[in-house]
């Protein structure tokens, strides 16, 4: 799916968080950062995922990391999932695609059968000087933390 690998330097984006503010690549420079792209807000797998992050946010911050949620659903969606589970860290609100195309992660899949466009569950963790350190592909949502970490 995505053509970036560790030892590339992560794309440089911009796009609205759930409450309207531009987050960059380039507000995070100095900084660790986690980067998740997930397929839909308040989905049970994305949930989980998001979720697993919150309860281990303490445990990113001592590290020095940051972290980033990223789909294609709306700032309203996405405010109503931040708030509803209490996600402590920013979600974006890629509605155009831009930063999850940038980062390569839409494209084909399969679901029941049926094949479609979407976005693949993919986690870049990128280090201080935005050079991407981790690609995670093959995501455990319920242990995701740990996959990380």
């Amino acid at each position: 799916m995505t053509t970036l690998k560790a030892g590339d330097n992560a794309p440089n984006f911009s796009a609205l968080d759930q409450d309207g503010n531009t987050i960059t690549l380039g507000d995070y420079k100095g900084k660790k950062l986690v980067v998740f792209f997930y397929p839909k807000a308040n989905t049970p797998g994305c949930t989980a995922e998001a979720c697993n992050l919150r309860d281990n946010y303490q445990v990113f911050k001592t590290q020095g990391y940051e972290i980033i949620g990223v789909s294609a659903d709306s700032a309203k969606h996405q405010s109503n999932f931040r708030n509803k589970f209490e996600l402590p860290y920013p979600l974006l609100a890629d509605e155009d695609k831009a930063v999850i195309e940038a980062f390569g992660v839409w494209g084909p899949k399969k679901f029941m059968g049926k094949e479609y466009d979407g976005i693949h569950r993919t986690t870049f963790v990128i280090d201080e000087n935005g050079v991407i350190s981790e690609v995670i592909g093959k995501v455990k949502t319920k242990d995701h933390a740990a996959q990380i970490l």
